[in-house]
């Protein structure tokens, strides 16, 4: 079982966080491919995995390009692999919830409050400013956020990664929709304790896309909200 990384983004000049994160997957022994000038992080995905020279359970990353992985690159690698073994696995990542409900938000505060999310992300430049954002304990959830994710090929494979037509912009929501999709093939997806520190705080509520396809997604999956893992 090998492990292969794809990650989007907008500008060819890759910054210092990128580079340092390439190199992290080159320590791992974890082929990477940068994809550019993409059209949507959906195509871009769809398209990707085809592009590695990845077996069908092979592991495939997909994740952000602003992030610095903390974790020791032998225990990050063993957690996927031990993981992602399991044919009931379908996605792992690092931060989620067990509880997801008509609005389609997985980071709802009420249910953050009532002990609902699970995982933990660090946010910040550097370590050194660094805060943890801590949603609960490691454990299975429904869906997760797409700063970090993995599966196999052959679970990617088994649900749709394009864009949906009733989407709009070119990234918002691309997380939800794939790990529901697992979620609702019977898959159990898990946060893993994975440190990552993000760089982005992650605040794209406020983009028209992101409404909307919310709305649409939630439209698309009345019939199997509220989801419990």
């Amino acid at each position: 079982m090998k492990i292969y990384s794809l990650t989007c983004t907008r500008s060819p000049d890759l910054p210092e966080t990128t580079t340092n994160l390439l190199e992290y997957f080159d320590r791992c022994n974890i082929e990477s491919k940068i994809l550019t000038g993409q059209k949507s992080i959906f195509d871009a995905y769809d398209t990707g995995i085809d592009d590695l020279n990845a077996d069908i359970d092979d592991i495939i990353i997909l994740c952000h390009d602003d992030i610095e992985i903390l974790t020791d690159p032998k225990v990050f690698t063993q957690l996927l692999k031990e993981s992602l073994s399991k044919s009931n696995t379908g996605f792992v990542g690092i931060a989620g919830t067990r509880v997801f409900t008509e609005s389609g938000v997985w980071w709802d505060s009420a249910q953050w409050k009532a002990g609902s999310h699970s995982g933990y992300v660090h946010h910040g430049k550097d370590i050194h400013s660094m805060k943890e954002t801590h949603f609960g304990p490691i454990s299975k959830v429904v869906v997760m956020d797409g700063v970090f994710l993995a599966a196999t090929k052959r679970t990617l494979r088994s649900i749709q990664l394009s864009k949906p037509q009733a989407f709009e912009g070119d990234c918002d929501f691309y997380d939800i929709f794939y790990t529901f999709q697992t979620n609702l093939k019977g898959k159990n997806n898990y946060t893993l304790p994975i440190h990552i520190r993000h760089e982005s705080v992650g605040e794209l509520a406020g983009r028209d896309s992101w409404h909307k396809n919310r709305e649409a997604f939630c439209r698309m999956m009345t019939k199997h909200l509220p989801a419990r893992s």
